[in-house]
């Protein structure tokens, strides 16, 4: 419902034209009246991050007198309505595309209002604050007292009449690709982006999609419907014979039709099993419409995004660099794992089991026959702006089917299949919508206002709107920072730096894209993203997480634009390598031309496209060495995203304090203090008189634990701790990686030989107490803490009940104490403590790694609510947590999670966190808009650069 406001236009230059479309090149753009904020330059129109209904009227009215403001300085200001949410499982990953969505198409020229739908279809109007949440299990409890709700689906609409131009479904899933909220639009006349209800209802059903492709001329993967109580078995089990299967062990693949994202996608083997697979899809009420389709063996997938660029209702859809999808295992695995499909998890979480290849490492000639199939299927089902379209290359040597010679998909190369078409792609910052299209010159905001401009051009009532695409924010490469940033007087370089080489890296990767992508929003900056290469394989049995000896033979990469939108450390390593290796870089920029010849065919016709703001660049190699040298010339910042490592352990902090070069976050005594929890209890042992209570830890050593008895271990460790059930956790590492809790001797065994084994992750349930999956540190932590769990008052969400009374917060408040995180920021001496956020576990005893980092998992209650913790206890809380800071010496910004007497206020310290988790949905995001002014997620990071430049002035 906010907006941001920006300060300036933009202007196009350099003559690198391709049939009338201009390359703005990111070095320039950097230097010519950027779309950029200055500093501290933002307005927003809602100052509170809590809006009852009447805060969100006022809130409207700020907004239209906003809107009239900026019309009345010439032009018309575009009002966006961004809705997510919606009914299915995917509701979390909605907040994410609707987050990152906000944050790039927000201007002068373009006005966002925020809206959310609800699991039981009821409709709001939110803050954008709201859409910064983790999950909408953050707010779906306070929403009556949050926001304005709307008695009916047809009050939404009528209100989307009179109060935006375009709406911008961000919905995944039912009621968001299904055609559900499309039909509500229809009906009310009110634009939007996307296809319509008719096309949606067929595409989204796996099944009729199918049926339609084949109908089409595509060939399609045998598939068999189950529908309801209409189980068949005779019919499926001749199903089975007819395409060669074993009825009693065939594979085969069961999901929902209707569900979309991997959800209740399995593999099942024969008849009996396929059925019990359909069933339990059905009874957990993901669909009642189940298929069953051959398992694609020996095949490998890709995923296309299409663009439309024609004019109006003309359709020109361009399939971009398609991208394909390798499952990838490590060490010894069950022919489960081998069986394993691209799920939910793999799709959504970062993660060593899936890499992607962009563009597809297969013969040219099979990728443009997927861009031209695609293309085809585009326009034969009626799509309409964008899409993804999923499917599979099967090789020549492959030979499943038969009398296909007719159809579409069929080449001297092998077989290409189209299997699942997504209305509404997925639009984290990540995602493959991005990836694709920064590979082809489009930053994030470019391509997100390039659907816009497409869209509003088949409504002639918005066809006034011929600038949505030409204000664009400035994107710089950042790989060649002695070559561009030096010719820009004022600007103040700031290199952000993310990856090494502990079990956090994949995180930090996320975190270090999120602050280099907010950072570029100002004027006054030049940001550089770089990667920090491992030092080791990290397969290897070495211990990463102790101090490299040497690392200054570390390497650091200086990355383009498309480089850094990987899901993994790994990724971005091989793409840099891959990018500078001459035959497949000569692959890729033959590829590159073609695509971009056909989308300047279509958007040459479009005044509202000035270009494209993504150079195809190279990335550079330095030396750690080099690098901060590199820093240093450039009078540049260092922003630190490196979690864990010598990005947290004191070690990169003292040589950038060796060369003079200023960086975020605290000093080089305080990062190792608060690297070893052991020496972060100890710095706080004489404050329990103060509030601030430390727990009892017994440290041991790998090879002690696998040498002796298991029983004689949990003896020794129960008894001297005194207690029943234990916390174990690497002494050298965090966010939840390798933390559990052990309830008797048999789990420490399970523990110690997932050590022992090297496991990269623990499976759920596989200790004696419930719990979810445990990703472990690779390799292995040489050195682990055994500390008494601490037992607290489990808080619920009454989220699946459908009564009236649902989405209620439950807490028995038997034991008075809570977990929390708490953000801190300011200078040294006097650290100010943001909200304190009460932490929330979906499964099991620890939050895991998901639910910390990951958006749409995990529930964070900001602030904490005063059903739980009172108002003194609250200011009790974080007149402690600033004492810890200021003891511990923290600076810049930092994290402390610990549990809370929600009496007292009284702090037991778990840990310390000196560069804390930074991903689009961070709960410290969650706590800067809880401050007053709120601190959206630019500012944020702005302040936190800032008082890391300050200190060495």
């Amino acid at each position: 419902m906010t907006s941001l406001a920006f300060s300036s236009s933009f202007s196009f230059l350099r003559n690198d034209a391709v049939g009338g479309i201009t390359f703005r090149s990111p070095k320039v753009l950097s230097r010519t009246g950027k779309l950029k904020l200055k500093k501290s330059a933002c307005r927003y129109a809602t100052k509170t991050t809590s809006l009852g209904v009447e805060g969100a009227r006022a809130s409207a009215e700020v907004l239209e007198d906003q809107t009239m403001a900026k019309e009345a300085r010439g032009g018309r200001v575009l009002r966006v309505g961004l809705i997510c949410g919606g009914p299915s499982a995917e509701r979390g990953i909605s907040l994410n595309s609707a987050r990152s969505v906000l944050d790039h198409i927000q201007g002068d020229d373009l006005l966002v209002r925020c809206y959310y739908i609800d699991r039981n279809l009821n409709a709001y109007a939110i803050s954008s604050a709201q859409v910064y949440s983790n999950t909408p299990a953050d707010f779906d409890f306070k929403l009556e007292s949050l926001a304005q709700g709307f008695g009916s689906l047809s009050e939404f609409a009528e209100h989307l009449v009179g109060n935006v131009d375009i709406v911008f479904p961000a919905i995944h899933g039912r009621f968001g690709e299904d055609g559900g909220i499309q039909e509500v639009l229809e009906k009310y006349n009110v634009p939007f982006v996307g296809t319509g209800s008719r096309a949606c209802r067929q595409a989204f059903d796996k099944y009729d999609a199918s049926l339609e492709m084949s109908k089409q001329g595509f060939i399609t993967v045998p598939s068999f419907l189950l529908q309801g109580s209409e189980v068949n078995e005779s019919e499926l089990s001749n199903w089975f014979v007819t395409n060669k299967l074993d009825p009693n062990s065939g594979k085969v693949v069961v999901k929902p039709t209707r569900a979309g994202s991997s959800i209740g996608v399995t593999v099942a083997y024969g008849v009996i099993d396929s059925l019990k697979k359909a069933k339990g899809i059905m009874l957990e009420g993901i669909d009642d419409r189940v298929v069953v389709e051959l398992f694609l063996e020996g095949g490998s997938e890709f995923t296309a995004i299409v663009l439309d660029v024609g004019s109006g209702f003309d359709c020109h859809p361009v399939v971009l660099l398609p991208t394909e999808v390798e499952l990838q295992f490590q060490g010894s695995v069950d022919v489960r794992e081998k069986d394993a499909i691209f799920n939910y998890r793999r799709k959504y979480l970062p993660t060593q089991q899936v890499a992607y290849h962009t563009p597809p490492r297969f013969p040219i000639d099979v990728i443009n026959s997927i861009r031209e199939g695609a293309s085809l299927l585009f326009q034969r089902l009626g799509l309409c702006d964008f899409a993804r379209i999923d499917g599979w290359f099967l090789p020549s040597s492959t030979h499943v089917f038969s009398s296909t010679e007719t159809k579409y998909g069929s080449t001297e190369w092998g077989t290409i299949l189209f299997t699942d078409i997504n209305l509404i792609s997925g639009m984290e910052q990540t995602s493959f919508l991005f990836q694709q299209a920064s590979k082809v010159g489009f930053s994030h905001s470019n391509i997100l206002r390039t659907i816009i401009g497409h869209a509003c051009s088949r409504f002639p009532n918005l066809a006034s709107y011929n600038s949505v695409s030409s204000h664009l924010p400035g994107r710089s490469s950042g790989s060649k920072p002695t070559e561009a940033l030096n010719k820009r007087e004022g600007i103040r370089k700031v290199f952000v730096i993310f990856g090494g080489d502990t079990s956090e890296r994949q995180v930090s990767l996320m975190s270090g894209t999120n602050v280099w992508l907010n950072l570029q929003a100002f004027d006054d900056i030049e940001v550089t993203p770089c990667l920090l290469a491992p030092s080791i394989d990290c397969s290897s049995s070495m211990d990463a997480n102790i101090m490299d000896p040497d690392s200054s033979s570390r390497v650091v990469w200086s990355l383009p634009y498309s480089l850094v939108l990987r899901h993994t450390t790994e990724e971005v390593l091989a793409a840099c390598i891959e990018a500078i290796e001459p035959d497949r870089a000569a692959f890729t920029s033959h590829l590159r031309n073609q695509v971009v010849n056909d989308l300047v065919e279509g958007l040459k016709k479009h005044s509202w496209f000035t270009g494209f703001d993504i150079a195809d660049e190279l990335p550079m190699r330095h030396s750690i060495k080099e690098w901060i040298k590199l820093a240093k010339e450039n009078q540049a910042t260092v922003f630190i995203a490196v979690h864990g490592g010598i990005g947290e352990d004191g070690t990169l902090q003292s040589l950038l304090e060796a060369e003079g070069v200023p960086y975020t976050g605290p000093g080089v005594m305080a990062s190792k203090t608060c690297m070893d929890k052991v020496a972060t209890s100890l710095a706080l042992n004489h404050l329990a008189d103060l509030g601030v209570l430390t727990i009892n830890k017994d440290v041991r050593r790998k090879e002690d634990l696998l040498k002796t008895p298991i029983v004689d271990i949990w003896h020794e460790l129960t008894s001297k701790l005194q207690c029943k059930t234990l916390c174990v956790k690497p002494a050298r590492d965090g966010c939840s990686t390798g933390v559990a809790r052990l309830c008797c001797a048999e789990d420490l065994t399970v523990y110690v030989k997932a050590l022992e084994e090297c496991l990269l992750r623990i499976p759920p349930n596989s200790f004696s107490r419930a719990h979810g999956m445990i990703e472990m540190p690779n390799p292995p932590p040489e050195i682990l803490i055994f500390e008494p769990f601490v037992e607290t008052d489990e808080i619920l969400f009454s989220s699946q009940s459908t009564n009236k009374n649902a989405d209620r917060l439950m807490w028995k408040g038997n034991s008075r104490w809570v977990e929390i995180t708490v953000g801190v920021i300011g200078k040294r001496g006097s650290m100010h403590s943001l909200m304190p956020s009460v932490t929330v576990k979906e499964s099991g005893d620890i939050l895991s790694l998901e639910e910390k980092f990951q958006g749409g998992t995990g529930i964070n209650l900001t602030p904490p609510p005063a059903s739980i913790m009172s108002t003194e206890a609250l200011d009790k809380c974080k007149q402690h947590i600033e004492l810890i800071a200021n003891t511990l010496q923290l600076e810049g910004f930092s994290r402390i999670d610990a549990f809370v007497n929600v009496d007292n206020g009284e702090v037991l310290i778990i840990e310390v966190n000196t560069v804390p988790g930074m991903t689009p949905s961070t709960v410290l995001i969650h706590q800067a808009l809880s401050e007053q002014p709120p601190m959206y997620p630019h500012q944020f990071f702005r302040k936190v650069l800032d008082l890391g430049s300050e200190r060495f002035l």
